[in-house]
């Protein structure tokens, strides 16, 4: 161990200025055996540092390398495990415990006991040394006291002690001085000993000469001590001064304490006195606003806002940890409680006699609107209110109980004032729209009586085969002609020569205009009383948040809402809510009026849904971009079903009035009703829904009615026995085409292609059927050649058939000479007239197709001859030219 310690000094401490102390072989406690060293070493150089460093033999060689090394300070707790029994096991506690196995007991108990001593050297017993025996370290401990500690010479920790260079230096000189010092050691030793003896007697000598020095400087202490003696009485009888002189002092510093505490706790309750004073002190100017200032002025109710906001701070003030247990601040709360109370009493009388003067003063203003159609104006009523807005918000927000009140309350009078307002404008809307007196006024809002409405709209109407639903009569008229309809709708005409369509869109833009004039009047009154209760009722119209809405109770009685209680305020996220339910409860009579107002229009005339669809949807549409939630979009939302309730249901009449049409057995259809009124409701629609919001509306209707007019007009063709199925269809869809691409309607585009492709296709039957008749024979003799044809017969091998040889040929063309057919085309043109409406203008277009259909045939005649009977010599007895001639000299005839 020796020899490795030796090693380890030389090749590791000694290049880093350490000095090593004592050393172990350990391994770790139960892992495999890997053998290293703990050294505990120190540095030459000052201050002096201790350390203990791990090091471990190279895997690469026989060297020694320094692995991981610790300050000693870090050192906490040195373990021995048993401090009876040998152990070779113990913990060393750094920042974490290392647990070690020492080689052998011995080995460790030095090394414990190096430590122990730099312990108590250089660390002075920082360390802890847990399950050490005392004896090893009694041991440790030298015969001279805090030798270990104090003495200079290291040697006490460990027998060996290396030279430095100094001694080293010494020794060599000293050697070189003696030249057997290497040749000859005990000559050098004894030399040695013999300068060492002459040391000693020389010293020995000294101390000797030197007694009488000694003796002088004995007596001298001895002096030095007497002084010593009295210095210490004479600071004794001072200090026994100082101590009443101390008593005293501690007297006065006391009493200095006690003074500035006093002081403190003076400042202290001054402050407290003055911010008490300072907020809870009511002016005697806000107690006499309270108690006696003038509502109705606006300088008494400026001096009373401030008032009741002085009043307010005064009992919302946060009061320390205390205050409350004063008398005098239990006193003064209460004297604002008691002046809180009376003022809301007070104010809440003064607003409710208020509300009841503005019923009894908006009464009186009624009559003067009872011929005008217009709301009477509340604009002054919301002004002067508006100056109690700040003592509203005060009253909220400190009685709640009275507030909700003076809600009711309000909710009550303008409820009723706002009914006989809007009752009476609705009465007048009626007059107008009606066109009678306001004694007859009663006839015309009866919703199921034959009243003077009805019987003025038939009169207008009259039995045109007007699609409405005040015309019920067109299912018991059969089609008449058209000279028929025209002498019967102009039978019905006024002294002004003013025609029934005329007349109709009169009264319709009449109506337009008196419900576009109702929903305008309407809208500002209820967004300016919706904007009044905002502001004076202090209720946010547009939370930021959002909130449940609370369900609300019966509007004529109980709270507004189940959400709170009496007397505590309603969250932000209600407050909406009660807006719109106060507005419900304030102007509960306008959607049934409105509805009243609609089913009469409706009764008036269905197509009046048109106008009444295009502005509900338009003023909703605005409603909706201020505030979708607010009660006039909700109410006009309501009242939108309605109308489009009605519009849906005027679609459906019109089409079952389609179904139910009977047609005349003895005159011509022409033009079917319900295509006229298509014509009408479409020209009508596209001029309503010009730029409208609900457009889709429209062509939905569009679809389901254009649907029913094709159903319907091959119904009642299929049915007619006057006038040919063809010729119904042709006309009816030509109609349903012209109107189609005059108003160029996009959703019915297909429809239009449609109804083109029908009268086209029914154009050239009708034609084709009609052109059979004048050339009968003739038709079936070459039907008859292109029969044989078609069963093989080669066209030259015809003429030698016996029912179509030549001679044949000639007879049946012998049978239409050029006066037999133009007799023919005369009787086909009569005929054609017959069956033709003169309203769609059809006969030349008819006459004409005939024309080309009849030459068509003539040259396929022609052809025939020439390839069934070459070289004959067969011709007809007419030209194409005298065709021609024919044609154009009948339709100039008639």
């Amino acid at each position: 161990m020796t020899a490795i310690k030796h090693a380890l000094q030389r090749d590791i401490f000694t290049p880093n200025d350490e000095r090593l102390l004592s050393i172990v072989n350990v391994c770790k406690a139960g892992k495999k055996k890997k053998n290293c060293f703990l050294c505990a070493t120190v540095t030459t150089e000052r201050p002096v540092q201790v350390k203990m460093v791990k090091v471990k033999k190279s895997d690469k060689g026989d060297f020694y390398k320094r692995q991981i090394a610790w300050a000693l300070r870090d050192l906490a707790v040195v373990d021995a495990k048993d401090a009876i029994k040998e152990n070779p096991e113990f913990d060393l506690h750094f920042e974490k415990i290392y647990k070690w196995v020492a080689s052998s007991t011995a080995e460790k108990n030095a090394f414990i006991s190096c430590i122990w001593k730099l312990n108590q050297r250089y660390l002075r017993k920082k360390i802890d040394f847990v399950n050490v025996s005392s004896q090893l370290l009694e041991e440790s401990v030298p015969s001279g006291e805090n030798q270990s500690v104090t003495g200079g010479d290291e040697e006490v920790v460990d027998v060996y002690q290396e030279l430095n260079a100094r001694e080293e230096q010494d020794i060599e000189i000293m050697m070189e001085g003696c030249e057997c010092a290497i040749s000859n050691a005990e000559a050098f030793a004894e030399r040695l000993s013999r300068e060492l003896q002459v040391l000693d007697g020389a010293n020995i000598q000294s101390i000797m000469a030197s007694e009488k020095q000694v003796n002088i400087l004995m007596k001298l202490l001895d002096e030095a001590l007497k002084e010593v003696d009295q210095i210490e009485l004479k600071l004794s009888s001072y200090e026994e001064m100082l101590q009443s002189v101390k008593e005293q002092m501690d007297q006065i510093s006391e009493s200095n304490h006690l003074i500035h505490l006093s002081n403190t706790n003076n400042v202290k309750l001054l402050s407290e006195i003055e911010f008490l004073v300072n907020h809870m002190d009511l002016a005697k100017g806000h107690i006499k606003a309270l108690q006696e200032g003038d509502l109705a002025s606006s300088r008494g109710i400026e001096a009373c806002t401030n008032a009741a906001d002085a009043l307010l701070q005064c009992m919302n003030v946060a009061l320390r940890p205390g205050h409350d247990m004063l008398l005098a601040v239990r006193q003064q709360q209460q004297r604002f409680s008691d002046l809180r109370e009376q003022f809301a009493r007070r104010l809440a009388s003064h607003l409710n006699n208020v509300f009841v003067q503005q019923g009894h003063d908006q009464s009186s203003t009624l009559a003067q609107h009872s011929v005008e159609l217009a709301l009477p104006n509340h604009h002054p009523f919301h002004r002067d209110l508006l100056r109690y807005a700040k003592l509203m918000e005060w009253l909220k927000s400190t009685d709640y109980g009275k507030y909700e009140g003076l809600t009711k309350n309000y909710m009550d009078y303008l409820s009723r004032l706002y009914e006989r307002e809007i009752k009476d404008f609705f009465e007048v809307a009626k007059i107008k729209m009606t066109g009678t007196t306001k004694e007859s006024k009663k006839f015309a809002t009866l919703p199921r009586k034959e009243s003077a409405v009805k019987q003025e709209t038939e009169s207008l109407h009259g039995s045109s085969g007007k699609l409405t639903g005040s015309t019920s009569s067109l299912n018991k008229l059969s089609v008449q002609s058209s000279g028929n309809r025209r002498s019967q709708s102009s039978s019905l005409l006024d002294m002004g020569n003013m025609s029934a369509s005329d007349l109709d869109v009169a009264d319709r833009t009449k109506f337009d205009k008196i419900f576009e004039q109702v929903l305008s009047e309407l809208e500002p009154l209820c967004l300016a009383e919706q904007d009044f209760i905002s502001k004076f009722f202090k209720l946010q119209q547009h939370q930021s948040m959002p909130g449940t809405m609370t369900e609300a109770e019966d509007l004529d009685g109980g709270t507004l809402s189940r959400q709170h209680n009496a007397g505590v305020p309603p969250p932000v996220s209600s407050e909406k809510d009660m807006i719109r339910q106060m507005m419900i409860k304030i102007f509960r009579c306008i959607e049934p009026e409105l509805n009243n107002l609609i089913a009469l229009g409706d009764k008036i005339d269905s197509f009046n849904s048109l106008y009444m669809l295009v502005k509900m949807s338009h003023h909703v549409w605005t409603a909706q971009n201020v505030d979708p939630a607010s009660f006039l979009s909700t109410t006009l939302g309501n009242v939108l079903v309605t109308v489009k309730r009605n519009f849906d249901k005027c679609i459906s009449n019109q089409i079952r009035q389609m179904e139910e049409v009977k047609i005349s057995k003895k005159s011509k259809v022409g033009i079917l009703p319900f295509v006229a009124e298509f014509e009408e409701f479409a020209g009508l629609a596209e001029s309503i829904f010009k730029n409208a919001e609900r457009r889709g509306d429209l062509d939905k209707a569009y679809t389901k009615l254009i649907r029913g007019v094709f159903v319907n007009v091959e119904k009642v063709a299929n049915e007619s026995q006057k006038t040919p199925r063809d010729v119904v269809m042709m006309e009816n869809f030509h109609h349903i085409f012209a109107t189609l691409s005059r108003l160029k309607i996009s959703c019915l585009e297909a429809e239009k292609k449609e109804a083109k492709q029908k009268y086209t296709d029914h154009l050239q039957s009708y034609v084709i059927y009609s052109l059979g008749q004048p050339l009968e024979k003739l038709n079936h003799f070459f039907e008859g050649v292109e029969a044989r044809v078609a069963q093989g017969i080669r066209e030259e091998e015809v003429s030698y058939q016996l029912a179509f040889n030549k001679q044949e040929l000639r007879k049946v063309i012998k049978e239409y000479p050029g006066k037999e057919v133009k007799k023919g085309l005369d009787n086909l043109y009569k005929k054609v007239d017959k069956h033709l409406c003169e309203e769609e203008n059809l006969l030349q277009v008819v006459w004409h197709s005939m024309q080309d259909e009849f030459i068509r045939q003539y040259k396929h005649f022609e052809g025939l001859i020439a390839r069934c009977y070459p070289g004959s010599g067969v011709t007809m007895e007419f030209t194409i030219q005298d065709i021609l001639d024919y044609c154009s000299s009948i339709a100039q005839s008639h």
